[in-house]
């Protein structure tokens, strides 16, 4: 099935008769016993034909093919589009985002938008800022385990404090450095871009930007709030003790999720602050 195809599918999941006679909850499978999916959803999505991407039913989730890009160093996004930005991302995705996106959309994320500024006077030297939004969606790596398994872990276990964020641990206690707080990312859902009457396109395929702990303002997924992307204000870098070697396969693991909106990873904290809201 092609992916112009996909929205067809899309509206067909949303009106629920044709996949039995309970549609699927926003944030979880069909009603009832949750291994008991429907035969015809099976089939459907079994049909699909976005590379590098596959609808997990019965774990509820999206399994993106992935491989590991950055073992150590200061973090600005937890995923990128290959060949992109691997310097400062753990992990690069063999897919298209705009495929990732129709993958959630299927699984009942609901896309919001990713932080903006909007200009609050005529001569444009004053902007508001724009939270993003977006329905909570948790992010795990799934990494080779001994014999032969594999295992999944929050993303969160694979990012610490940068450095000169925490002074106060002695290298021998590095176990004791603060955790990223959350492993939940908001769906920002990237923007469509494009002028006049062409066709557009989706911004997160091309600037490569998938799951963000800096503030792009084009991100598939992000976290809430602003947050800076010049070098004194990044706070996080990989802990890699886990992760393969670099280029090392993985399965980037995104589950839509009914918790609360993450939290925000600077709190408690003074750099990357976000700008005041007016």
């Amino acid at each position: 099935m092609k992916y112009r195809s996909l929205l067809c599918l899309f509206l067909a999941m949303a009106s629920g008769p044709s996949f039995g006679a309970e549609p699927a909850p926003a944030n979880g499978p069909p009603a009832g016993n949750p291994r008991e999916i429907p035969a015809d959803l099976r089939a459907a999505v079994g049909k699909l034909e976005m590379p590098g991407v596959k609808i997990n039913l019965d774990e509820w989730c999206v399994d993106v093919d992935s491989r590991v890009s950055l073992r150590e160093g200061l973090l600005e996004l937890i995923a990128c589009v290959k060949d992109t930005k691997e310097h400062e991302s753990i992990i690069a995705i063999e897919a298209k985002p705009s495929h990732v996106h129709t993958a959630l959309l299927l699984l009942g994320a609901k896309p919001g938008s990713p932080a903006s500024q909007q200009p609050i006077d005529d001569e444009m030297t004053d902007f508001r800022f724009i939270p993003p939004s977006g329905s909570p969606v948790d992010v795990f790596l799934v990494i080779p385990a001994p014999e032969g398994k594999q295992v999944e872990l929050p993303i969160s276990d694979f990012i610490k404090a940068a450095d000169d964020q925490d002074a106060s641990v002695e290298p021998a206690a590095e176990d004791q450095r603060a955790r990223f707080p959350t492993h939940t990312f908001l769906f920002a859902g990237s923007t469509l871009v494009g002028e006049g009457d062409g066709p557009r396109h989706y911004l997160c395929d091309t600037e490569g930007n998938v799951i963000s702990i800096s503030t792009f303002g084009d991100e598939l997924l992000c976290l809430p709030g602003f947050h800076e992307q010049a070098n004194d204000a990044l706070m996080w870098q990989v802990d890699g003790a886990r992760l393969p070697e670099i280029d090392g396969k993985v399965i980037l693991r995104l589950r839509p999720s009914d918790g609360k909106k993450p939290p925000s990873p600077e709190a408690g904290r003074t750099k990357g602050e976000k700008p005041a809201e007016k």
